[in-house]
């Protein structure tokens, strides 16, 4: 009988392994940069988003105002912050607060408004992203009130409203009748109308030089006939239109509503 060979151990199979704690804190690390690059991106298109989306609303607003004046023969009052979206007073005339109220957007019959009937901008719903909206008072309110503009004549309507590139310099800011931009930074001085939002930082901005002289909850500037439409940036960001009155009797004359 040929003897018997002893048995080799077979090689002990190897057990799965897994993750130590070093490799799961680095994938860990690998994940959070990865999610944090994607969530940068994704907040700066909303933001793009929001400021295209207001901008268009102003300038539906603006569109709505051309449309109101050729159907009444004036441009609306603002909304106050009581009259709930409605121009105050209702019918014109010498408005209750022409320089620091709201787009009347129920008399106007836009939207989207918020329950009280403001139209909101494109950055939310909060009190602060209401729309705002001025009117030049001057020719003794001829632009606001019925057949005021037909009456006074286009030679001798003078809007006043000043859009100034920048707040500094400003002279007599806070004077409603005063308030004018210092020399080389005027955009416009003798606009019709004004529609603006407070931009993004509307809830907690409006202290810096440049939105301070804008109306707004934060502002130490009272409201007066000169408006700020500077670069957008980390210190300014509220956004703005404004209707001429060259665009205001243009509209006017192919209607026949003037001269």
């Amino acid at each position: 009988m040929a003897a018997m060979k002893p048995a080799v151990p077979s090689a002990p199979t190897p057990m799965p392994g897994g993750f130590t704690l070093i490799e799961l804190a680095i994938v860990m690390f690998i994940v959070t940069l990865l999610l944090g690059g994607m969530l940068l991106p994704l907040a700066g298109q909303q933001d793009i988003r929001n400021h295209g989306d207001t901008q268009k609303i102003m300038a539906d607003a603006r569109d709505a105002l051309l449309g109101f004046a050729m159907a009444n023969d004036r441009l609306p009052c603002p909304a106050s912050a009581a009259s709930n979206g409605v121009e105050s007073p209702v019918g014109g005339g010498v408005c209750t607060d022409p320089h620091g109220g709201f787009l009347p957007a129920v008399t106007l019959g836009l939207s989207p408004i918020d329950a009280q009937g403001y139209l909101l901008d494109g950055w939310g719903g909060d009190v602060a992203n209401r729309v705002r909206y001025a009117v030049s008072t001057s020719n003794t309110n001829a632009f606001t009130t019925n057949s005021g503009m037909r009456t006074t004549g286009m030679t001798a309507l003078a809007p006043d409203l000043q859009i100034c590139s920048t707040g500094a310099g400003m002279v007599n800011p806070g004077n409603p009748a005063t308030a004018v931009c210092a020399a080389n930074t005027t955009l416009s001085a003798d606009a019709v109308a004004v529609v603006f939002s407070l931009g993004k930082n509307a809830g907690t901005g409006g202290a810096g030089a440049e939105e301070s002289h804008n109306p707004n909850p934060q502002s130490a500037v009272a409201a007066d006939r000169a408006f700020v439409s500077a670069p957008q940036g980390t210190a300014f960001d509220d956004q703005m239109v404004w209707l001429s009155r060259s665009t205001l009797y243009n509209r006017m004359v192919a209607a026949g509503r003037l001269p």
